[in-house]
């Protein structure tokens, strides 16, 4: 334990010492800047030394308080104000006691003539802005070297570097005020010795960093060499001050001399250590010395250039530079700067990116100047006779134009620079890079996406191998849809990888930069280099990486710089959204063929429904209809959708619809509603008999939404089949009563027409009675038919009455006969509109008197108070169309299906007893024919009755045609 706890001591001993040192040189410095520029004394302008017992003036400035009071170098200074002054110090109080414009009455002896003169003090010249500039980046380089000493103690490249930041602290921050105080003297030789060592600190610093050694040998001696000429510029500095003390003139001479010379110096090893690093790049094979070797030479390159070719050389060589080339000095705070990134290894990388835009800056803020400076001469030139009232408008107006020029102007120069001295032909695939990322939305093709995206950017940054990876959607895991430059499958990357974590926060993932890489295990790291591929760029959306650009190193083996890592970043971004359009479209694409194959399921179940079906919106317009409802309706889809409901149905339908939808909003069942067909199979409009189901349209969760859904079923047929099933029990049941009321009404009857038989035998013709007993033996024989006719209609298939040809105008005629009478009593008026010929008919014909005189009977009793009855018969192809119509009271619509029922009657009790229209019913079907009824209220009954024509009847129609 006691040898790591000493080298820890060791560690923090050398970081306290460089603390050390740098806080009690940012004291002295900070007590410089304060001497500065605390407002200053007041001085004579005489540098004033104690000699031969005398104080003596060495040296005079010239346009001095002394010198226009006339003083001389040489000049003894006895007295001040009448006290005797033995030292320069005494003379210095005086000084310090008075104020501007204080006069001192010196008592002169010049070349042995003793005189007083009166001086009248002035301020010291105050110190130029520029010094607190230059003192401010001296503080700011020694706080940068004494932080990368206290973070890297071990490091011996930095102690080194602390000492060079030393001395650009001295020679920036200190500087003599001229007041020769024991402070005063501090500062003057800590900028002499500073600027002193200055040259071969940094020339020395260059040869061996970084990781280099000066050669063994007879080079060994080159260290020491180069620190002689500061060592010997010191020493004449020394003596130079030493001997000032006895021959002002010379020192003056001397120390202007040596000012010089140690510019030339700081020029020399400037330029000598630019040439050490330009060399040590072809001696250098780490990548990362040789990018910490670029911070320098850009940094030494952009710091001591300027400062040596502006200022430097031409005042060394005599010449007195404008204040415009003494700011050259301000970028030498480049060179510690660019020393420490190198030093600590700050974005390596990015050398080139930041030189670059300091480049930029730089000649803007040239360009700047200069245009400020031509928009001034010019303004001064339109108003050449009244430029001074005008300046703060020229100031104004010249300062706008170069606000507003600035951005388009740095861009320009941005570009320029790219295009020249960067990119150079790369500069344009850049740029079509950043213009083809923004087109990738407009493929949604994954696979040929990323073909084309792999193959722009190798051709851009031209890499060696580059391969897009995408999420699998099940797994997670990143596999390659699109490569270029694998010679072996590209490895799969893990979602679970130490890399996804840092992917999915947005950071790219380097593996050449050893700080990068160590955040990783060294087997994945390793893995990965050994499949050539060195950086991953993830392609993020809504915070999730869903795809990961995978590249090796460039051609030319340099790494990816920052603008590299952000175009790349940018194309990731463009990438993620075409990614996740093409993921969407294909998703939309698949739900768009399940929706198909679902809505075509619904189809194929739609239009398999027996009953019609159709949807209208809440405007009542049909959105939908049926296969079934086409065949029920006699409609096509295509006439029927885009029609209202109302002009599809009849209106009674329409409004049976209406109501129920009113009563019952949330669905209801109408049954046995009739519905006028608009076309049948015969092509005639029918009607027929429905159930008809009406729904609002709701969704999955039960809400209604705009619509309703109506469901027809046809219940003709099957109503028709129920009556006839009724019917025929119902007969059966009527057979049974017939059979009893035969046996009973069969013996009166018989009784009746036997002894009008025997009443006939004897009666005399001529007598008027005979008459009326043939009509009873007539009817006698009627009544027995009916009886018997009872007994056939409850025995189908009977032989009770034969069926032959009857001609129906006759059948009519007979009937009207039978109940003339009884129209007479009841006011009712006959039509007659019978065929003019016979119109014959196969059937039994007491069976069809039995049906017109129950039609008859029933249109009496609907018109109690009279009325018209018509009858009329025609001829229609091979059918025979009777027709019995009525102005009584009518039949309600609810009713009509019912009339046919047996013992259904509407008439009072005791008036019917529902059979009539039954075996009217019956007896019609029986023909083979077909009965009718149109009815409504308050307008009277039609009966229409349909029978086949006798064959001999179809047969003379077919000749006479």
């Amino acid at each position: 334990m006691a040898e790591p706890v000493e080298a820890r001591w060791l560690v923090w001993g050398r970081s306290g010492l460089a603390l050390a040192v740098a806080v009690l040189l940012a004291a002295l410095g900070v007590a410089n800047i304060a001497t500065f520029a605390r407002p200053h004394d007041v001085e004579d302008g005489v540098l004033w030394r104690a000699r031969a017992g005398a104080v003596t003036a060495l040296d005079l400035a010239a346009e001095s308080a002394a010198a226009r009071a006339g003083l001389e170098r040489g000049d003894i200074l006895l007295a001040v104000n009448g006290s005797p002054v033995r030292t320069a110090a005494d003379v210095i109080e005086y000084q310090r006691a008075g104020r501007d414009g204080t006069p001192l009455t010196y008592t002169i002896q010049h070349l042995g003539t003793r005189r007083t003169v009166d001086v009248v003090l002035a301020p010291i010249p105050q110190a130029s802005s520029m010094y607190f500039v230059l003192a401010a980046v001296g503080l700011f380089t020694l706080v940068v070297g004494a932080s990368v000493r206290l973070r890297r103690p071990r490091d011996q490249a930095t102690l080194h570097f602390f000492w060079l930041s030393v001395v650009f602290f001295g020679a920036f921050t200190f500087s003599f005020g001229g007041s020769f105080d024991r402070l005063d003297w501090i500062f003057y030789w800590g900028d002499a010795l500073t600027t002193a060592l200055l040259p071969p600190v940094l020339l020395h610093f260059t040869l061996v960093f970084p990781h280099r050694r000066v050669a063994t040998g007879a080079s060994r001696f080159l260290v020491p060499l180069i620190y002689l000429p500061a060592l010997a510029l010191a020493v004449l500095r020394i003596a130079a001050v030493v001997q000032g003390s006895s021959d002002g003139p010379l020192f003056s001479r001397m120390i202007d001399v040596l000012d010089r010379t140690e510019l030339v110096y700081v020029f020399l090893c400037a330029g000598t250590a630019f040439f050490v690093l330009a060399r040590a790049f072809r001696e250098i094979t780490s990548v990362t010395a040789e990018r910490q070797l670029r911070w320098i030479w850009w940094g030494t390159a952009l710091g001591v250039g300027p400062f040596a070719l502006g200022y430097a050389l031409p005042w060394a060589l005599g010449a007195d530079p404008p204040f415009a080339l003494q700011l050259t000095a301000v970028p030498l705070g480049l060179v510690p700067l660019t020393f420490a990134c190198a030093i600590v290894r700050y974005r390596l990388r990015d050398v080139e990116v930041i030189a670059k835009r300091g480049l930029v800056y730089a000649v803007f803020g040239l360009a700047s100047l200069a245009l400020y400076v031509a928009l001034l001469k010019a303004t001064d030139f339109v108003f050449a006779n009244d430029s001074a009232s005008h300046n703060w408008v020229i100031a104004v107006l010249a300062t706008a134009v170069v606000v507003l020029l600035a951005q388009p102007v740095r861009e320009a120069l941005q570009n320029a620079l790219d295009r020249v001295f960067f990119y150079r032909d790369r500069y344009d695939y850049r740029r079509a890079l950043v213009a083809f990322a923004r087109d990738l939305n407009t493929d949604l093709d994954i696979v040929h996406l990323s073909q084309r995206l792999v193959s722009r950017v190798v051709e851009t940054l031209v890499v060696d191998r580059m391969a897009l990876m995408l999420a699998d959607e099940r797994s997670g895991d990143f596999e390659a849809i699109g490569s270029h430059g694998f010679t072996q499958a590209v490895p799969a990357l893990e979602r679970s990888s130490s890399f996804m974590m840092r992917l999915d926060a947005s950071r790219t993932v380097a593996l050449d930069d050893p700080i990068a890489a160590a955040r990783f295990t060294a087997e994945e790291v390793e893995a990965w280099r050994d499949a050539g591929i060195y950086y991953f760029v993830p392609c993020l959306f809504e915070g999730r990486a869903i795809a990961v650009l995978a590249l090796g190193r460039k051609a030319d083996d340099e790494p990816f710089n920052s603008e590299d890592l952000a175009l790349l970043t940018a194309v990731a971004g463009q990438v993620a959204t075409a990614i996740e359009n093409g993921r969407l479209y294909r998703q939309l694409h698949l739900k768009a063929e399940e929706l198909g194959r679902l809505r075509e399921f619904n189809e194929n179940i739609l239009e398999s429904l027996d009953n019609g079906l159709a949807v209208f919106d809440p405007n009542e317009r049909i959105v939908r209809w049926n296969r079934a409802l086409e065949e029920i309706y006699g409609i096509r889809r295509e006439e029927a959708v885009g029609r209202t409901l109302g002009e599809m149905f009849d209106q009674a339908f329409v409004e049976a619809l209406a109501a129920a939808r009113r009563e019952y909003p949330h669905g209801a069942t109408l049954h046995r509603v009739p519905l006028q067909r608009r076309k049948g199979e015969d092509g005639r409009a029918s009607r027929m008999l429905v159930n008809a189901t009406e729904v609002p349209l709701q969704d999955p969760a039960g809400r209604v939404v705009a619509g309703t859904i109506l469901l027809v079923e046809d219940i003709t047929d099957r109503v028709r089949l129920e009556e006839q099933l009724q019917i025929s029990e119902k007969m059966a049941s009527i057979g049974v009563l017939a059979a009893g009321v035969a046996h009973e009404v069969n013996t009166p009857l018989t009784g009746i027409s036997s002894f009008t038989q025997m009443l006939l035998e004897g009666a005399d013709q001529s007598d008027p009675k005979t008459a009326l007993l043939e009509k009873i033996e007539k009817q006698t024989f009627r009544a027995a038919k009916i009886v018997s006719g009872l007994l056939n209609l409850s025995r189908p298939g009977g032989t009770g009455n034969e069926h032959i040809d009857v001609d129906l105008n006759a059948v009519i005629s007979d009937v009207f006969s039978l109940i003339e009478h009884q129209f007479e009593v009841g006011r009712i008026k006959i039509r007659r509109e019978l065929a003019p010929t016979e119109v014959r008919v196969v059937g039994a014909e007491q069976q069809l008197q039995q049906v017109f005189l129950n039609l008859f009977l029933n249109a009496r009793d609907a018109m109690p108070k009279g009325g018209w009855l018509s009858v009329s018969t025609r001829v229609e192809d091979d059918l025979v169309v009777a027709e019995v119509a009525d102005t009584g009271s009518g039949i309600p619509s609810e009713h009509l299906a019912r009339i046919y029922d047996p013992f259904f009657t509407t008439k009072a009790a005791g008036r019917g007893t529902g059979l009539g229209l039954s075996i009217t019913y019956g007896i019609v079907r029986e023909h083979e024919g077909m009965i009718r009824c149109d009815s409504a209220i308050g307008k009277g009954t039609r009966f229409t009755l349909t029978l086949p024509r006798a064959a001999a009847e179809r047969t003379q129609g077919a000749a006479r045609m």
